[in-house]
């Protein structure tokens, strides 16, 4: 390594907006290869289940257009991860048709490497059987079973498949569900970069501009690697990183701080120091990596139980001064409902009412003497086996929010509901049932590559 290697981050996903004047700033300083990130679990069950992206084919075209223009005039790769947010199969395909027809607008001929890394049901129940699949806590022993009912399963790749693609002579690199850092750390792995700082600065660029001191300037960041260290700067020229900037990212969903496992190997900072280089750059050095047996996440989704909601605004004051007192009361009073109008038809069927404006998202209790607020939504969820049965279960349970009164022999209180009809069929519950590691002896056993070269396509 005679020179840094220099990679441009533009963003923290596909999708959430490339800024091509930063491009131009990282192509500038002499970045040799463009990496982001496409997706992740972040968004739930949903997206792996039905092999949808979060994102919007027209947010992802944009930056695909940006990225690719700059790749194919400076000659560098393009390398994508976890593509389509999920990184199934389908995932892959709806970028890979995307990435196409921005190829044909721009005139362009790449060579495109797709990895895909859904997983075969009756492959993993074979590593099953040999015992090559542990659990993750709080998971227990993986059953056939639970495999099956997975809707779709992928295998989250390392470093090595993306290597083996830029070795290959890939322009453009699609990768399926793919570790964050795996994708950012790969070509500087592959050029000579030691595996510490390789992997600490993708680490640390993996949601692009977050790891800056202004998150809300520009989107991306330009990391630097060499033979002890690597840096890190805004490609905004009005922002900056510092110390805390930089070095807080390592808590970004990660328990530990100090360690973050990879398939192969372990990544630990714990001597790693940060340093102001300018008024813009960090420079870190000390970052060890320590090799260990080779293993890839699983994670797999599936449609479950059905749901029904309505939405339901309330302002009265005398509820809004007892609002855990009336949680408790309706609910008892719905659950009762439903067992005395629809009964043992109902099945195990389970209500909900999340207090939006109280206590919806973390369902505690607040502390007391917490002030009441002004007004809050109950979104009331019904969850039953059918979709019928939870309409039904929110049909018998709709004329209590009316007037449900939480003192009796007072005047009526009156609430709103924010839609007609009422009842809302939110469709199947979708979940992760896999929190497992399968080991393996080769990093590309579960990877499969397909290549498309656009130049030879279209000479034929």
């Amino acid at each position: 390594m005679d020179q840094p290697i220099r990679i441009i981050v533009p963003t923290g996903s596909l999708g959430a907006g490339a800024v091509e004047a930063e491009i131009e700033y990282g192509l500038s300083r002499g970045a040799t290869a463009i990496a982001t990130d496409a997706g992740s679990t972040d968004s739930g069950a949903a997206y792996l289940a039905l092999g949808m992206s979060k994102n919007n084919s027209g947010s992802v075209r944009r930056d695909l257009v940006i990225l690719m223009k700059a790749a194919a005039r400076a000659r560098i790769p393009l390398i994508i991860g976890t593509a389509g947010q999920a990184g199934g199969d389908k995932n892959v395909d709806w970028t890979r048709d995307i990435v196409l027809d921005v190829a044909r607008e721009l005139g362009v001929k790449p060579k495109i490497a797709l990895l895909y890394s859904e997983q075969d049901k009756a492959t993993l129940k074979a590593k099953n059987a040999a015992g090559k699949i542990r659990p993750l806590e709080p998971s227990g022993p993986l059953a056939d079973a639970t495999i099956d009912d997975c809707a779709h399963i992928v295998a989250a790749m390392g470093a090595e498949p993306y290597l083996a693609a830029l070795k290959d002579g890939a322009d453009i690199i699609i990768g399926g569900r793919t570790t964050d850092t795996a994708v950012l750390a790969c070509f500087a792995l592959l050029h000579g970069a030691p595996a510490g700082p390789a992997w600490h600065a993708a680490k640390i660029a993996e949601c692009g501009a977050q790891c800056t001191a202004q998150t809300g300037i520009g989107a991306g960041v330009l990391i630097s690697i060499d033979k002890t260290g690597f840096e890190v700067e805004p490609l905004n020229v009005a922002n900056y990183c510092d110390p805390h900037s930089v070095s807080a990212h390592m808590l970004y969903e990660n328990s530990n701080p100090f360690v973050l496992v990879e398939p192969g190997g372990v990544l630990d900072v714990t001597k790693a120091e940060y340093v102001q280089k300018d008024a813009r750059t960090v420079r870190v050095e000390g970052s060890e990596w320590r090799t260990q047996p080779y293993t890839m996440k699983l994670e797999g989704a599936s449609a479950g139980r059905f749901q029904t909601v309505m939405l339901i605004g309330i302002q009265d004051p005398v509820v809004l001064r007892q609002l855990d007192a009336f949680h408790d009361a309706m609910l008892a009073t719905l659950n009762e409902r439903v067992r005395k109008t629809i009964g043992s038809a109902a099945g195990d069927f389970h209500i909900s009412l999340r207090m939006y404006g109280w206590n919806a998202v973390s369902g505690d209790k607040p502390a007391p003497g917490t002030p009441p607020p002004r007004e809050v939504g109950v979104l009331f969820v019904a969850t039953a086996d059918t979709q019928e049965m939870a309409t039904q279960i929110a049909k018998a349970c709709n004329p209590y929010f009316f007037h449900f009164p939480i003192e009796r022999d007072k005047e009526l209180p009156s609430y709103g509901f924010a839609f007609t009809p009422a009842d809302i069929e939110r469709g199947p519950v979708y979940e992760f049932r896999l929190n497992h590691v399968v080991e393996l002896d080769d990093p590309m056993e579960l990877v499969r590559t397909v290549w498309i070269d656009l130049s030879k396509l279209e000479a034929a």
